[in-house]
Order: structure tokens, then sequence, then C-alpha cells
């Protein structure tokens, strides 16, 4: 879109840039180092060939799968796209995936996804799939307090606490306000299309854990949604949502981390190591966007109520 787009970003300052490199030297566990790729010959913003990596599970390298959960940069929802200050937190996000040793980058069929993961993409000359699983988890119900129709997971707190079944693992998604919406069938769509993923990156769901058909330290990233991210997390970690959707929120370009531990010969789990860590914007000294976030106390009236 016109006026929209990676030659937007303003210039991150030099020390900036360093003090980020820096950080991410000290912090990131695991990074392996990127082989060489040809120079990309597609033009700007045109998504080439994957990226080539170290096979690191056939080395002596000590690792794990990892699994990062990566939310857009701060949305334009009108346009579907990201703001001037989205594209910059999207450069910032891409200097730091440089060094994460991701293999593989699976997006929302949304522009703001889309747009997010492009920076990443272009500055590796790496392809990236489209997954529509991926793209915001949105049924809609309507809304009392508001008087019209809002997504499932944005309720008031004072309203959805009542309800104990939405504490629960799998009755949350029963509720009559949650069939009416037609959650359930949602909510498995995401799920199966999580676990179709992990399979062919070697991690088979069976019961609550997943069979280790072929134990890798691969490092996958989704580009994706806060509302999204929750179910995802949901269904990893064996929790309802909707105590993640309100009482958690993934900042733009946030990046989740999770990871295989396989205490067992193959039986593998997924664990949490970090939650919307934004440390590649703190470290450039950018505040994170307010997206997603309500008002902290009820007379700031320049935050968002509802």
């Amino acid at each position: 879109m016109p006026g929209v787009g990676p030659a937007a970003v303003p210039a991150i300052p030099e020390q900036a840039g360093a003090d980020l490199e820096f950080l991410i030297a000290e912090r990131m566990i695991h990074c392996w180092p990127i082989c060489p790729i040809p120079e990309a010959k597609a033009a700007p913003g045109q998504i080439r060939t994957a990226v080539t990596r170290k096979n690191h599970s056939q080395g002596k390298e000590r690792g794990n799968m990892k699994l990062h959960i990566i939310r857009h940069g701060d949305p334009d929802y009108a346009r579907d796209t990201l703001t001037e200050r989205g594209w910059r937190e999207a450069e910032l996000l891409a200097k730091r995936t440089e060094k994460m040793g991701i293999s593989a980058f699976y997006i929302s069929p949304l522009g703001r996804a889309q747009d997010t993961a492009s920076l990443t993409l272009r500055r590796l000359g790496a392809q990236g799939e489209t997954l529509e699983w991926l793209r915001e988890f949105a049924p809609v119900r309507f809304d009392p307090d508001k008087g019209r129709e809002s997504v499932v997971w944005d309720w008031l707190p004072a309203r959805w606490t009542l309800e104990k079944a939405y504490y629960d693992r799998e009755a949350w998604q029963h509720t009559p306000v949650m069939e009416q919406a037609g959650v359930p069938g949602e909510n498995a769509r995401v799920c199966g299309g999580l676990d179709a993923l992990l399979a062919r990156h070697g991690y088979t769901r069976e019961g609550e854990i997943y069979r280790a058909d072929r134990p890798n330290r691969e490092s996958i990233a989704l580009f994706c949604h806060f509302g999204v991210e929750c179910v995802i997390l949901g269904h990893l970690l064996g929790i309802s949502p909707m105590p993640l959707w309100h009482g958690t929120c993934a900042l733009t370009t946030s990046v989740t981390t999770l990871a295989t531990e396989e205490r067992r010969p193959g039986q593998a789990y997924f664990r949490m190591y970090a939650f919307s860590d934004v440390s590649h914007l703190t470290a450039a000294g950018v505040e994170p966007s307010f997206s997603a976030r309500f008002c902290e106390t009820w007379d700031c009236a320049e935050e968002r109520h509802d």
C-alpha cells in the first residue's frame, strides 16, 4: 500500500543497533549460525527459496527442538498491515531472528503477520509457508456490555470469571456461548493444524504428550496473532486459553519460546522458556506498543477501555 512498507521504516541509531547485537549475543541460547546462501534474486517483498542451515541433529551440539511464536508488529487493523511504528518493530525483530538459527517459517495469511515476517524473510533470503490455521482466532459472540458482536476471547473479567467452566482445559469451549459461536470447530482446526505441523517436524501427538519419531534440534517460527497464540499455548501446556487471553499479553513482535524435553526415550513434552520477550525493542530504546492491552486505571481516558 502506498506509504506503508519497509521503505518507511525510520533509521535505527547506530548505538542502538550495537546494543541490540550485544544483548542478543549475551542472551540467546542455542542460536546456531546460518550457513551461506546465494544472494537473493527475488524482487523486494517476494519470498524466495528456503534458507539452508547445518543439520545440528547429526552433530555433537546439545539442544532441543524449539518453537518460537511471534506476534505481528503494531497493527493498522483497518488496512490489515503495520503502522509506521509496527514496521520499525518488525525491523528490530528481523535483526534478532537473524541470530536465532530458525530453519522454517510459518505465517498467518493476514496482512499484518505477512508484513511482519517479510522483513525477516528478506533479511535471511528465506522462504515462508502460509498456513490458514494461523490466522487470528476470531469466532464472535454478542457482547451485552458493548451492545455489539465481539470476538469470543474479549470479555469483561467480571463476567467470564463467574463461569468456572472457562478455567477447565476442555469445558471452556463447550459453554452455550462458545458452542453457539462455533468455537469447538475452530479450536479443533487450530490444534489439528499445530499437531500436523509438529508431526512434519518429527513429533506426533499421543494423548497429552508427543511421540518423538525424529528427535531433532530444529528451530521453527510461527508469525501470527495473540488470540491464536493463546489457543496454541493452551493445547501444548494443557490449560484453558481463557486465563491466557485475559491474564497475559503477547506484546507486538514479541517472541514466545517453547522447547522439547525428552526425559524418556521417544516421549517429548513442550516447555515454555520465555513468554512475550521484546528484548529486541527494549535494547533499542523502543517502548512496546499498547496494542492488545486495556487501560490500567479507569480514569485513564487516552487508554483503551473496550
